[in-house]
């Protein structure tokens, strides 16, 4: 659920993986994992 919405705001603001990844301060593949449900630490 937390992975959709992460997902649903990103594109909402049109941003992409790497540039919400840049401002969030993580790698694009963490974001990726988050959106994917993967690993939410």
């Amino acid at each position: 659920m937390l992975g959709e919405n992460i997902k649903t705001l990103r594109k909402s603001k049109g941003l992409s993986q790497q540039e919400l990844a840049v401002k969030l301060n993580v790698v694009r593949q963490t974001l990726s994992k988050w959106e994917n449900g993967g690993s939410l630490r």
